[in-house]
């Protein structure tokens, strides 16, 4: 595999590792390809990145070709399980997966393989997905960048000197490079939105309990599962696998919403909010450039675009407040021995957490409800709000915020996504430009589609609309 400055990163894979969902269902249904070549392809390509990127904590060779021969044996009895029968999927380190180690990142957690799928598992496994490895994850999944002690740094594949984002990093990298079609991720307070955004593909945080999760997370109610992958189609057709209710999960709702066909949307009928600053921080002009530029393609198509915020702009200090108590939790389990073995940042944080009082928290607990059901009251005025994707560009592989920017945690540059982790919304991030270097490479910029809870579809519909009009190939 080379890596080509200025080119997507798919450019450079194998033609079977550039296949949707749609396009493989059909090649396995008239026998033009098995899912077994297919699998043989799409490992090739995830050894190859995983030497250049780092994307992988395990690749199965074995076990993802003993799932492709059995997935080929269903489609030439005419017999598939799911329209993703036999289609390659990981998933990222924070996800059991029965049989396989999963190590959330970090020295600290015990090598023993999982006794049982996580539930979004258990319902792609139903469904014939083929899982070909696990994505790398920061320790614990606490931060927007992907690097950790137990497995280094993950970098873009735009530019290996650039960071992919986090904390699903892993999972948006072998998306972007073909290293497979389907990727689960998690999303807690922007993990599968930002890397989607810095690595140019699709990601889609479903509205919460959308997607059930087990065990629970102990960052709380924040926590999201959902779909990454190259197109809005396929993202779609993911999340329509992996959702539906398992009662291991006591906080999804009684009445889960499972259908997720797109449907056609005209532009010209929308309603268009427009979400243009993040609680307490400042856009890259380049950005703002990007999404004003589309902006301007939707306006043409007769959508109409009104100017919208949020109806608190002090939400920074409400999510610190539910991140750090979540990060004192996942520790306590942890002798403080362990803390040196361990990422600094999160040790930090969640020494902050444990010295928050109850009453404290509780108070943000409250504050959360109230911003929640006002975001409920905006989301009714409108189809959907869009909004940058990331306030900043891809930064230096290694670092938790850009060099130079003075900004301490990740949460400073993360102000469009934690807000929609508080009050559950479904947001989905599409490309939308490129900023063009003096290098010659390109880096992307991602636009974010964010609807009522509950409306996952209406929003993919409207994601795949705009996917249609290519405003990925906008320059600034």
């Amino acid at each position: 595999m080379s890596l080509k400055l200025g080119q997507a990163p798919l450019s450079s894979a194998p033609e079977l590792c550039k296949m949707g969902t749609v396009e493989l269902a059909q090649q396995f249904r008239s026998g033009a390809l098995s899912p077994v070549e297919v699998t043989q392809s799409v490992l090739q390509q995830a050894q190859d990145v995983q030497t250049h990127f780092n994307a992988f904590t395990l690749i199965d060779h074995q076990g993802a070709l003993d799932l492709a021969r059995a997935s080929e044996k269903r489609w030439r009895q005419g017999a598939p399980l799911s329209p993703i029968d036999g289609v390659s999927t990981t998933i990222k380190d924070l996800v059991w997966l029965k049989g396989k180690s999963i190590r959330y990142g970090s020295l600290t957690s015990a090598p023993d393989p999982c006794a049982e799928d996580a539930p979004c598992v258990t319902n792609l496994r139903a469904n014939g997905a083929v899982f070909i490895g696990v994505t790398t994850s920061p320790e614990m999944g606490w931060k927007a960048v992907t690097d950790s002690k137990a497995f280094g740094i993950t970098r873009n594949p735009w530019d290996p000197e650039m960071t992919a984002g986090g904390s699903s990093g892993g999972a948006a990298v072998a998306a972007a490079t073909g290293a497979g079609v389907l990727h689960v991720g998690t999303d807690g307070g922007g993990s599968i939105r930002i890397p989607a955004s810095f690595c140019g593909i699709v990601g889609h945080k479903p509205t919460f309990g959308t997607v059930p999760a087990f065990p629970a997370s102990a960052f709380g109610t924040v926590a999201h599962v959902g779909p990454m992958a190259r197109n809005v189609a396929d993202v779609a057709a993911m999340l329509s696998a992996m959702s539906g209710r398992d009662l291991r999960d006591w906080t999804q709702g009684w009445n889960t919403v499972i259908d997720f066909d797109l449907k056609h949307v005209q532009l010209a009928q929308l309603r268009i909010g427009y979400w243009s600053r993040p609680p307490g921080g400042d856009v890259d002009p380049d950005v703002s450039r990007a999404i004003a530029l589309a902006l301007d393609h939707l306006r043409a198509a007769g959508a109409s675009i009104k100017a919208a915020s949020l109806p608190e702009e002090d939400l920074h200090a409400v999510f610190q407040a539910h991140w750090f108590a979540g990060a004192a939790n996942r520790l306590s389990p942890i002798a403080s021995a362990h803390y040196p073995d361990m990422d600094e940042g999160l040790v930090h944080v969640a020494q902050i957490g444990a010295r928050m009082s109850a009453p404290q928290l509780v108070a943000h607990q409250v504050r959360r409800a109230n911003f929640g059901a006002a975001m409920d009251r905006l989301l009714s005025q409108f189809d959907v709000l869009i909004s940058p994707a990331v306030s900043v560009l891809p930064f230096q592989a290694g670092l938790e915020v850009p060099g130079g920017s003075g900004l301490q945690r990740w949460t400073e540059w993360a102000g469009f996504s934690y807000p929609l982790n508080l009050s559950q919304q479904p947001a989905c991030v599409i490309p939308c430009g490129r900023k063009r270097l003096h290098s010659g490479s390109t880096l992307p910029i991602g636009m974010q589609i964010v609807g009522a809870r509950g409306a996952d579809a209406h929003v993919l519909s409207i994601a795949q609309a705009i996917e249609r009009m290519d405003l990925e190939h906008i320059l600034v």
